[in-house]
Formats: structure tokens, sequence, C-alpha cells
């Protein structure tokens, strides 16, 4: 397994296929597996190139707090793009991932061919989400004092993981098989300092106004808490537009797979015929 380094940080890093570059950021509940229904689509006609984010093994897991936070992490992304896509590449994230790939959009868009940005922004309000960081806080404490299992369980309570649960099971049981398996300290250092102390993205509106980037944005109708604040990417963004998954909670490249894979390749192609 090929990995490239960021900040003596090493990324464990899979590439498949060829044509015109996709990179896939993950999200915090899973790693570069989730993507393995979209690699298997779209390998045959784009190069697809899948990467652990950090503190997600075989990823490195730093041990200090300061080594984690959304400017690594986009970062961390831009160092993909340039050293295994060579850049610039179209970026399909979710949610942590997605995050990543709207800053990298907003701070080196020179890397960026568009933007497919799936369940962006939870949590993110008009002022101090204190609620959010709380939790976030309290999720990554039970990671350190209660282990990897309890974590998962956790993060497979909401609404917006149940429906999926219970309308695709086995698919909901590899998710959590997998989300299982992961560090235990990375998942607790990336929730409590990147998941948890990360800026709204409303504070960004400036900069997001200015951002040329041709972006997608996805949600699931079940996924709540990025309602409101796709909202405002849509109608903040020069070139954007909102798709809103039916029957869909967060992870919605897991819920609804075939419609995702014919999404983001109908969007990327258009990009590379029309890439003004």
């Amino acid at each position: 397994m090929p990995f490239v380094t960021h900040d003596d940080v090493k990324l464990s890093v899979e590439i498949a296929g060829r044509g015109p570059p996709i990179v896939f950021a993950h999200e915090s509940a899973a790693d570069q597996r989730q993507w393995s229904e979209q690699v298997a689509a779209l390998s045959d006609r784009f190069l697809c190139i899948t990467y652990n984010a950090r503190g997600y093994p075989p990823s490195d897991v730093p041990i200090d707090d300061p080594a984690y936070g959304y400017e690594q992490a986009w970062r961390d992304l831009a160092c993909v793009v340039e050293q295994a896509a060579n850049g610039p590449a179209h970026v399909v994230g979710l949610s942590m991932g997605a995050y990543a790939g709207l800053m990298l959009g907003l701070h080196r868009p020179e890397l960026v061919r568009s933007l497919f940005l799936a369940g962006c922004g939870t949590g993110s309000t008009r002022g101090a989400n204190v609620p959010l960081r709380d939790a976030m806080h309290a999720l990554a404490m039970t990671f350190e004092t209660q282990g990897i299992e309890a974590g998962a369980r956790q993060i497979a309570l909401p609404a917006n993981r149940t429906g999926f649960q219970e309308r695709d099971p086995i698919r909901w049981q590899s998710w959590y098989d997998d989300l299982a398996t992961h560090s235990a300290e990375g998942m607790a250092r990336t929730f409590r300092n990147y998941q948890g102390d990360r800026p709204s993205l409303y504070e960004f509106e400036d900069g997001l106004r200015e951002m040329h980037v041709p972006t997608l944005l996805a949600t699931g109708d079940e996924d709540e808490g990025c309602h409101e604040v796709n909202g405002f990417l849509v109608q903040t963004l020069p070139d954007a537009r909102l798709e809103v998954f039916q029957q869909c909670g967060h992870a919605i490249n897991l819920e609804a797979p075939a419609r995702f894979n014919r999404m983001v390749a109908d969007f990327v192609t258009a990009r590379e015929a029309d890439p003004s």
C-alpha cells in the first residue's frame, strides 16, 4: 500500500483505474473502505484515489492533539491531490471529508477541478454551537475511556444512521464492522480537535462567495443536521447546486450507491467536457 507524507504524517493511499483523477475523502465514522462501491463502479473511466485521514490506520496516528484539526485535514487532502493525483483533481467528500474538500477549494482552488460534497457542514450554525462541541468532546472521552466499541455504538445511535440500518442491514453492518476496527486514540483526537473545534461554515461566508469552483452539494432527506447549512451553501457559492437524496441519512454513498455513482460520473464528465 503506498503512502504520501505531509508534516511527517504518513497517509495510506489506494489508486485504481485510469482517466481524470477523482480523490475521495471519507467521513469521520468511516475510512477509505467506504468508497469501495464507488471505486468499483467508476475506475473503468476515472483514476480513483482513496486515502485514510490521519488518525485512521494504516495512516499514522499522531499522539498529540495539536496534530489534528480542520487545517491539518484540508492540507492533508492537498497533499494527496498533489502527490497521488498529480493535481488538480475532482474531489468527492462525505461529511468530514466534504468539509476538508470545501476548505481545499477555498484555500487552494488551483488544485480542484470540481467538488462533490455530501453531508457537508453538519452542525454549522450562525453563532457558536456549544452543544455540538460538547457532544464531540464527550464522544472523544468515550473513545478514550471505554474503547472503540463503545464509541462506535454511540455514533450509530442518531436518526441519520438508524434508517440506513432498517432499510439495508447488510450494508449497515459492513459500515459498522469497519467502524469498530478504527483506532480509539485516533478517533478521540479527531472528534475532539476536528469535529468538535472546527469553525462553523458560516464563518467563511465572504470567502465562499468568491470561490469559483464548480460544486455539487448532496444530502439525505433524513440528515437534518445538514439541511440548513446546505441551503446556505447553495445560496452562497457562485457555482453550486444541491441534490437531496430521498430516504437517506448521512452516508448517502452507502445508502444509495447506484444513484450516487451515476451522479458523480455525470458531474465529473460534464466538468471535463467544459472545464471553464
